[in-house]
């Protein structure tokens, strides 16, 4: 929108001083302007995308709209209902042939159907924008964000420092519990090994007695056996 264009108009310099109270800004091409179209840009942010500001456009045609808050551009005119339309109702017959005939039954049937107000002249275009955009981005965000349902950027900076702090908290403790676990991992083989060599050393151990245990048995065998031929002699 060009502002020497319409600086001597009452209606659309009070437009632009709201523009810039609410920190609106005028994005409009070349092009755009010469096909009778204004688009603005809002200081802020599109909750589809979060990186985008709103921009909002009016057209020669009559229609306001959302520039990019979807798939598509919206209206955001005003609704209301059409005038109805009134088609005629047939009676459809079919034949043995598979062909058919209609024949009008002499009803209608009704059709209704929702449109746009459209706002023909600019400054009222522009006026209208401006109220749309005070009432449904302005205000109502900042409703919003009383009912929680938004957050200041002081908090949500502080909750994500908070975040990053528990998570580095959560980190550093699993570090540490997989550096215990290998601790004891490390223990239970040197108890193993250790379990292994006392085993070895038992059985060399038994090893070690066994000869002597059989000579003890020998040698009372050989005890018995002068004993018992002692006792022979003397009973002879």
């Amino acid at each position: 929108m060009n502002r020497k264009k319409y600086m001597g108009d009452q209606r659309y310099a009070k437009v632009l001083e709201k523009m810039d109270l609410l920190g609106i800004m005028d994005v409009t091409t070349t092009r755009q302007d010469k096909n009778g179209t204004v688009v603005w840009k809002l200081p802020i942010k599109n909750n589809n995308s979060g990186k985008t500001n709103i921009e909002v456009a009016s057209f020669s045609t009559g229609y306001v709209r959302n520039q990019n808050s979807g798939y598509s551009n919206y209206q955001l005119n005003k609704r209301c209902q059409n005038e109805p339309e009134y088609f005629k109702d047939y009676k459809t017959t079919w034949h043995d042939d598979g062909t058919y005939t209609q024949k009008f039954t002499g009803k209608y049937r009704k059709f209704e159907t929702r449109g746009c107000v459209l706002i023909p002249i600019e400054i009222d275009r522009l006026e209208y924008l401006i109220s749309y955009c005070l009432k449904n981005y302005y205000i109502k965000r900042a409703n919003q964000v009383v009912e929680g349902k938004y957050v200041s950027q002081w908090y949500h900076d502080w909750s994500l420092e908070r975040a990053n702090e528990t998570y580095s908290e959560n980190t550093g403790a699993m570090a540490r519990i997989e550096d215990l676990e290998s601790q004891v991992e490390v223990a239970d083989t040197r108890v193993t090994n250790l379990s292994l060599q006392n085993e070895v050393l038992q059985n060399k151990l038994s090893n070690a007695i066994s000869p002597t245990k059989h000579q003890c048995v020998a040698n009372k065998l050989y005890d018995l056996e002068n004993k018992l031929a002692t006792i022979n002699r003397i009973s002879e």
